[in-house]
């Protein structure tokens, strides 16, 4: 049995970055467990603490004598601090960190905030001794008071702000008034709420007979108490979230909490209006455009059980709820669910954890599934429920392919297709929307030399530097900038030219095709500042632009029904990726994309611009093909040993020096290849990106098809890092990367 626990107190400040070594008696040895919430001294004092397990050894790294007991453990009904603890346990050992990485996942808001405070004034004394007072004031020439008072005298309460601002009465006056008790101030804290919605509550709409079917299927599950994870494969436009409502109805009504889990804050508007309308005040939402002191008071809210419905993205999924019953991660297949820090978890996989602990049902949804989800499904550990037609009864929107090649042999140098450029000329005449899509930002991408084939890269990081509007050139990985030169570096030659198909440059040619076009541009450049996504979707809505230009947040589970056409500039942009999820990730762009056309009233069309009309992920979402892309996809999937038939483990080792960064990727590979000679090692090579802000990274992957076989390579190699001692190259672990390296 364990000797000793790392315990964190007071888990509600920065403290976690500190656990604290205490020696386990025996008695208390089979109940001191990771999460378990015990009372330990603490200080000088010894003074008793409440504290948390955080992690179990046999020794200790400090003097035996300097080490004190823990106390007992203390027996919560349901302790929601000691659960997520249990939880940050679980992605350390499945995704290789420390517990402090884990743990500032699960509690991403550890400090305290103070609250928020309501003050108004009440007046003490009845209504005709208030008319005395006001005599005196007014004969005593005591001017503030007087007009405090005869404020009081015509509504007993006042706001405390009211009174400071618009009457200027100073906080000594009412201190005297206070202590005379001519009145009192009363001080109530309350919780800053993000949502601010002034509209009516929704009635539920009638669901068609899909939709009810699946509702019912779903609640009677609940009812009965069973527990699972289900795939709702829905095309787009299908009605997915008026069944994700019902669903959580249903949970709510039997006392219990719900997160919904959203891939992109340029989603949470429309979702949380939709949800407002039958929650009320009782859903909330977390994001990063919060402040810190929004974002701890809606945890608190939460954990006080004044929330019913949370939404957000990944980070929604660590609220304290207490009753929690129902997950739910719409847009599933979206890869901003994974994390690119360590710890590098995928929500999904989290959620099912989550949902495991907390006897919660756990519902993904997508117009298009990720291939490990549907893998899962047909092989029946995920219940598969689908939707195939739109609630509009509307087909799905035509597909026009444009071959750039062609377009380039006759002519066009363009960035628009001829075909674009018709039906948007016929749009913008039958003032109806249109919104075009493009995978790039800035103004260029890479620059290079049209003579010699120089391309201008950051001296930092071994990418390619991408020229902006103002003539600077800007590394997106470190922000180095330099100018941009007049001649090439190498050869001298002046065609040293940017590959212009920015987002900037579009909106321009857009204006020189159509003068007096409205358009509204949507990229990482125009979404910096708070609630940047809400107003330029709410103008967009609202008919303020002909004509919605953007990245990929513009393509993920938007509703405009008066959008009739979708432009896509460069499809197979996402194809070159170095990376075996790219025919799956250009699929699901694609397919959700061409979704956003023909929602409303109206038929739908979708332009495909691309160079590879002959690739099966653009010809499947060309014919809003799922089935026909998985069956291609699987197939690949399972010749090559990738994932979801195969797991990965992805290594790195960076170092300031690239022979050390050589030297240990190498030493630990070979240390694998000699424990366990069943598992396929690739590498140790250079990472994608082989040096960022001056530190070099090498990478090695091991394939197996046992997971846990890849987590104990995983504690191996963590025990031979531990082992080194000095300044050695640091190193990250990455369970079937969807960021690589």
């Amino acid at each position: 049995m364990p000797k000793y626990a790392e315990i964190i107190v007071d888990i509600s400040h920065e403290s976690v970055d500190r656990p604290f070594t205490y020696r386990i008696k025996e008695e208390l040895a089979d109940s001191v467990t990771i999460g378990a919430c015990v009372s330990v001294p603490f200080g000088k004092g010894n003074k008793p603490v409440k504290g948390y397990v955080v992690a179990l050894s046999d020794y200790a790294d400090i003097p035996v004598q300097k080490i004190k007991e823990i106390e007992n453990v203390l027996v919560t009904r349901d302790d929601i601090d000691g659960r997520m603890i249990q939880l940050a346990a679980w992605i350390k050992e499945h995704y290789g960190s420390t517990m402090i990485q884990a743990l500032k996942v699960v509690l991403p808001v550890k400090k305290t905030v103070k609250p928020k405070e309501k003050k108004t004034i009440e007046l003490c004394m009845e209504k005709e001794e208030a008319l005395l007072l006001l005599s005196e004031y007014k004969r005593k020439h005591q001017s503030a008071r007087a007009r405090l008072l005869e404020e009081l005298i015509k509504e007993r309460v006042l706001d405390y702000q009211l009174v400071r601002g618009k009457l200027n009465v100073s906080p000594v006056t009412l201190d005297k008034l206070k202590e005379q008790g001519v009145l009192t101030v009363h001080v109530q804290d309350y919780f800053r709420n993000p949502v601010i919605i002034n509209e009516n509550r929704e009635n539920d709409k009638v669901l068609l007979p899909a939709q009810q079917e699946i509702t019912e299927d779903f609640i009677n599950d609940y009812r009965s108490g069973i527990r699972k994870t289900y795939l709702l494969f829905g095309v787009t436009g299908s009605g997915k979230t008026e069944v994700y409502i019902r669903m959580i109805k249903e949970a709510v009504r039997e006392g219990k909490q719900a997160i919904f889990l959203i891939p992109e804050i340029a989603l949470t508007y429309q979702t949380v209006l939709r949800f407002y309308h039958h929650f009320k005040d009782r859903v909330s939402i977390i994001n990063s455009s919060l402040s810190y002191g929004e974002k701890y008071d809606q945890f608190m809210r939460a954990k006080k059980g004044e929330l019913d419905v949370i939404i957000g993205p990944r980070s929604a999924l660590f609220t304290p709820f207490s009753n929690l019953g129902l997950i739910i991660m719409d847009e599933e297949h979206e890869s901003s669910y994974k994390s690119e820090g360590m710890p590098r978890y995928h929500a999904r996989e989290v959620a099912r954890k989550l949902a495991e602990m907390t006897g919660s049902s756990l519902v993904l949804g997508s117009a298009t599934p990720s291939v490990d989800s549907c893998y899962h499904a047909k092989n029946g550990e995920y219940k598969l429920y689908k939707l195939t037609e739109r609630v509009t009864g509307r087909e799905l929107p035509l597909v026009h392919t444009v071959d750039l090649r062609k377009e380039l042999k006759e002519g066009n140098r363009l960035v628009f297709s001829r075909k674009l450029q018709e039906l948007i000329a016929d749009r913008l005449q039958r003032k109806e929307q249109i919104m075009l899509f493009l995978n790039r930002r800035g103004y260029a991408g890479f620059v290079s030399c049209r003579s010699c084939g120089y391309v201008m890269k950051c001296p930092h990081c071994d990418i390619s530097l991408s020229e902006h509007k103002n003539g600077m050139m800007v590394c997106h990985y470190c922000g180095y900038t330099i100018q941009k030169p007049k001649v090439c570096p190498k050869c001298l030659s002046k065609y040293l030219l940017g590959f212009r198909a920015g987002t900037e440059r579009l909106e321009e040619q857009l204006h020189q095709l159509f003068p007096g076009v409205r358009i509204l541009r949507m990229d990482g450049d125009t979404t910096k500042q708070k609630d940047s996504y809400e107003k330029i979707l709410s103008s967009f809505k609202e008919g303020n632009a002909d004509i919605l230009l953007g990245t990929q947040m513009i393509v993920k589970g938007h509703d405009f029904p008066n959008v009739t056409l979708m432009g896509i500039i460069a499809a197979d942009l996402s194809l070159a990726a170095n990376d075996y999820r790219a025919g799956e990730r250009t699929f699901a762009l694609l397919t959700q994309a061409s979704g956003r056309a023909g929602r409303g009233k109206s038929a739908g069309e979708v332009v495909i611009q691309t160079y590879q009309p002959e690739h099966y992920s653009i010809i499947h979402a060309a014919n809003q093909d799922y089935e026909g892309f998985y069956e291609e996809e699987i197939l690949y999937r399972k010749m090559l040993s990738y994932p979801p038939v195969c797991h990965i483990l992805a290594v790195m080792v960076s170092s300031k020096v690239q022979k050390e960064a050589e030297d240990f990727a190498g030493k630990l590979a070979a240390l694998i290849c000699k424990s366990h000679p069943e598992a396929v090692i690739i590498g140790p090579t250079p990472a994608g990106i082989q040096k960022i802000n001056d530190v070099y990274r090498q990478v090695f992957m091991i394939k197996s098809a046992e997971e846990e076989l890849l987590i104990q390579i995983k504690d191996i190699l963590e025990k031979e890092t531990d082992a080194v001692k000095g300044n050695i190259p640091s190193v990250m672990f990455d369970f079937d990367p969807i960021h690589p390296f």
